[in-house]
């Protein structure tokens, strides 16, 4: 079993592959794809997932934007830093390097469960300044009560262990195990896309950057300083998101003024991999983009380079 996944081999039939290049940023080298052209939209996924999260929106935006989605530190085919850069702070920062090596400033960023968590930071601490922020099923507060007690220590056990990361991806290549987590989600994905998600389990690397990840978390700051957020904030949720239930989400609109809900009926954690013509409505709505006509095209704006000149779409709110 290798400790990495081999992009030759695992990402022979990756989802939107001829988007993708490898670029050195901040230490590491990261998995990139990005596409399109227009207004400049990141997307970072959550924690255990890579780029493949996106197969389906990825496209589709690519129509009227400039697309670029990463496998954060340690996930999927982007290497590894010390565990101590995988903190909420230390992703921020890694995505900021990122960017700042591809010359693009996002005016629309989008985020699933951590991914919003680590966009939102960003946006606090003026490393990104996009108009509005996406929340998808947003891991924006910390655990409560028992859980937060007992899953972050075991969480810190396991990081500083050698063998879960391997029992874990052997569990995940040879039993049902990874079908079990994503039934857990309340998403229902399509087989191509659990046999990804079991590609991923299976490598070393990715679920002890996950380990890791989860066990330097800490949502306590980020809780503080919501209220000051200066993109518009909306919050999608999954009516059957079973991981990070919309309640979540509602308190997160309470707590930050310039927020809005959007509520996806029927859907779960991954309610963006489930019908993401749907996320797709929401992101055009909340960045003024009017309906494509039927085989409508147009010339896009050029992408809002730092630097370049190029203006801000409309917000949404």
């Amino acid at each position: 079993m290798h400790n990495r996944l081999i992009w030759d081999k695992d990402g022979r039939d990756w989802p939107n592959r001829q988007a993708s290049r490898f670029v050195h940023a901040g230490g590491l080298t990261w998995h990139v794809q990005t596409a399109g052209s227009g207004p400049v939209l990141l997307l970072v996924h959550g924690t255990g997932a890579s780029t493949h999260s996106w197969a389906g929106l990825f496209p589709l935006l690519a129509r009227d934007f400039t697309v670029v989605a990463a496998d954060m530190p340690g996930h999927g085919f982007t290497t590894r830093p010390p565990s101590s850069h995988l903190s909420l702070p230390g992703m921020a920062r890694a995505h900021a390097a990122l960017l700042r090596e591809l010359g693009l400033d996002p005016v629309l960023a989008i985020g699933h469960s951590a991914g919003a968590a680590i966009l939102a930071r960003m946006c606090l601490d003026g490393m990104i300044t996009p108009r509005t922020l996406i929340s998808l099923g947003g891991a924006l507060l910390p655990l409560d009560g028992l859980t937060q007690k007992v899953f972050s220590p075991l969480a810190k056990l396991m990081a500083a262990l050698p063998h879960p990361p391997y029992l874990f991806a052997l569990r995940a290549r040879y039993t049902s195990m990874v079908d079990d987590l994503m039934k857990g989600t309340g998403s229902v994905l399509a087989p191509q896309t659990i046999e990804l998600y079991r590609r991923l389990g299976s490598s070393p690397q990715h679920v002890g950057s996950a380990i890791a990840m989860m066990a330097h978390w800490d949502l306590t700051p980020l809780r503080h300083d919501l209220a000051r957020l200066g993109p518009h904030l909306i919050l999608g949720s999954g009516s059957n998101d079973r991981t990070i239930p919309p309640a979540v989400a509602r308190k997160v609109h309470a707590m930050v003024p310039n927020s809005e809900l959007a509520i996806f009926d029927g859907l779960g954690h991954l309610a963006h991999e489930e019908r993401p013509e749907l996320v797709l409505a929401l992101i055009r709505r909340a960045a003024g983009v009017p309906p494509r006509p039927p085989g409508g095209g147009g010339a896009a704006p050029p992408p809002n380079k730092k630097g370049g000149g190029g203006g801000r779409t409309g917000g949404g709110g």
